[in-house]
Parts: C-alpha cells; structure tokens; sequence
C-alpha cells in the first residue's frame, strides 16, 4: 500500500505496460502462417486444390464446311409472308449528306422473337450499324434515318428479318448455302434469320460482329453497290463487298461461283464487318 501511495496511479499503470510490451514482442517474434500457393483454393472445410483455365491451344480447330449453319439456336422455316413494323423511329446519322435513305425495320409474322432477343433488339442492332461512324455515313454520299412506318413517306429501305422460306422465295436459292439479299422491288433489305441467329462459319462464332457485317454488306446493295468485291491481299481486312458469309478466301469463293469477280489467287482476308473499319 505504501507503493501505492508514493507512485499513484502509476503504481496500477507499469503492470499493464509490461503486460503489453510483452504482448507485443510475442506478436513480433511470432513466425508469419505459410500463404496460400497461387491458384490453390483456401477455405475452412475445404481441400486445397489447383485449378488453371482451359488452354485454346491445346484445342483442336472445329472444322465446319461452309455450306452449313454453324450450330446454334433454332430457327423459323418458314414464316407467314406477312411482315410488322418493329423499333422505335427517330435514329439518324449523315442527314446533312448528299442523299439521306429513310428506312423502316420491319419482322416476318411467325419468327419466334424470343430466339433472337425480341423485335426491338433487332431493331436496336439495325439503328446502331447505320448510324456508326464506321458505317456507310462515312461518306458524304450517304445518310440514314428510322422514319415512322405511318406518317405518310415511303421509305427507301424496308429491312426485314425472315424466314428461310421467305429468304428463299424472294432472293432465290441458286447455292446450297443460306444467304440474304437485297430485292429492289419494294426496297427490300431481306435478313435471312438463320444467318441472324446462327452467324457463319468464316466469322468463328462472333456473332455481333456477323451481324453488323450482315447489314452493312445487304444495305450496301441497296444503297446502290451492286458488285461483290474481293479480298484485297492476304491478311488484309475483307471489303464490306465481300460475300464474307460464304467465305474469306477469294479461292473458295471462285469455286463457289466462278462467275463472280473472285480468283483463284490463295489471297484469303480477315473478317470484317465495316466499310470504314479504322474511321
């Protein structure tokens, strides 16, 4: 007590430091727990295990002939010949250009929207291609706009997704592959909904790239670009012109149709789904 009373409170304090300090060199001098490996799984309950990704190259390529569907969901064989308005007009680019193509988008009664992400994402992807920088509005000849279907003008593009069927029946089936077309009469820009869906083979499964492609590719027809254009060099980006669906190499594309522009050079392109790629 006599401690306590000539020290004070310090007399309770110094206990409690070396308490501490001792606490303290413990936690210091105490070996630090070994840390997990890289890429080996650390859980209370749990067996440490490694796991690494697949390896693309140790896969072997697929090889898919060209005349076929890459495989995917499916698609409507034939649809009713009738078509509805889709989308939300108002979309528009180059309107100060020399010619400006006001177009509707438009889907065949009978496809199954579902399949496709339902009629606005069709539309949504049509708007933004033809008004991407990148796109035919590039040029100073040309402009887009997504008109109403029912304030009187008469539209000079009616882009319509259809059926095989239908994709057959207008464009005509002169190879053993499915294609779309563009039909002057009645302006149509015909989308042939298994390619939509599916894509092509020469695109290796990049489906949106495909898709851009397609409308880029059938609208340059309707925009007054008649003739198919071959591949440019090996390993160059494949012209917009390109019958890119069919393939990439001006070889094959010879062989398919050697009444086209194509020859048999060994000149094969890299996909592409723009006019203007690098605008």
């Amino acid at each position: 007590m006599r401690f306590a009373r000539n020290y004070g409170w310090r007399a309770y304090a110094i206990p409690v430091l070396i308490v501490l300090t001792v606490w303290v060199l413990v936690d210091v001098f105490r070996p630090e727990p070994e840390s997990p490996k890289p890429g080996s799984i650390s859980a209370q309950g749990a067996t440490e295990a490694t796991m690494t990704g697949p390896r693309p190259a140790d896969s072997d390529m697929k090889e898919i002939p060209n005349t076929e569907l890459p495989s995917g969901a499916p698609y409507t064989e034939q649809g009713k010949g009738t078509y509805r308005t889709v989308g939300k007009p108002g979309a528009k680019a180059g309107t100060d250009h020399k010619k400006v193509f006001r177009y509707v988008v438009e889907v065949e009664e009978g496809l199954d929207a579902s399949v496709y992400g339902g009629d606005d994402a069709f539309a949504a992807m049509v708007d933004a291609t033809l008004t991407n920088p990148k796109g035919w509005t590039h040029d100073k000849e040309f402009g887009f706009e997504h008109i109403d279907a029912d304030d009187g003008q008469t539209p000079d593009l009616r882009i319509q997704l259809s059926s095989v069927g239908t994709t057959h029946e207008v464009c005509g089936h002169d190879i053993a592959m499915e294609t779309s077309c563009f039909y002057s009469d009645g302006n149509r820009v015909m989308i042939n909904e298994s390619r939509w869906i599916r894509g092509a083979t020469p695109f290796q499964g990049d489906l949106g790239a495909y898709r851009q492609y397609l409308i880029n590719h059938e609208v340059g027809h309707g925009i007054g670009f008649a003739n198919h254009v071959p591949c440019t060099g090996n390993g160059d980006l494949a012209p917009i012109m390109m019958q890119q669906t069919l393939s990439l190499s001006n070889t094959e594309l010879s062989k398919i149709n050697s009444a086209e522009v194509y020859k048999d050079d060994g000149a094969v392109c890299a996909y592409n789904a723009w006019p203007y790629p690098r605008a």
